[in-house]
């Protein structure tokens, strides 16, 4: 039996980029399930061939840190496109780097491509028509560290 998928069809379907308020972060500080710390999100932009436009504020990132040094994400958005649709995403994942890395991103350094891996899996929720199409996309995305500021290379699987 095969266990592993030859070729997983996927395409772009936006890059997403965030401008994170850090300095704002609430930090609540050592919790039975990690650090938490909930960053908010100012805005951000979107670009892709089937939708683009803005990211509003008050979204936020309520992150968590594992004792083992992993920083798990959970993001949640409001997009407006270019037409005035919205959108809510959600979107969780992780980070994983060596803890000279993770040091590095706490002060907002640009780490090395090769020193952290940053996936997630996306939901997108939409009653406008014309993007209702979104509702039924599995998405998945790779992420570059930027300072704070993320940028997310988001796929559609299938």
């Amino acid at each position: 039996m095969n266990t592993s998928v030859p070729s997983l069809p996927n395409k772009h379907l936006m890059t997403l980029r965030l401008d994170v308020d850090s300095a704002g972060a609430a930090q609540i500080g050592k919790t039975p399930e990690g650090r938490r710390t909930i960053a908010p999100v100012k805005g951000g932009t979107f670009e892709g061939e089937r939708l683009s436009g803005k990211v509003l504020p008050g979204g936020a990132d309520w992150v968590r840190f594992r004792t083992d040094g992993t920083m798990m994400i959970d993001v949640r958005l409001t997009l407006q496109t270019d037409d005035r649709a919205m959108i809510y995403l959600a979107y969780q994942g992780r980070f994983i780097g060596a803890a000279t890395a993770m040091a590095d991103l706490a002060k907002g350094k640009t780490l090395g491509a090769g020193s952290y891996s940053l996936v997630t899996v996306a939901k997108f929720e939409c009653g406008d028509e014309k993007y209702a199409w979104l509702n039924d996309v599995v998405a998945v995305a790779t992420g570059e560290q930027s300072g704070f500021n993320p940028i997310y290379t988001i796929f559609e699987i299938g």
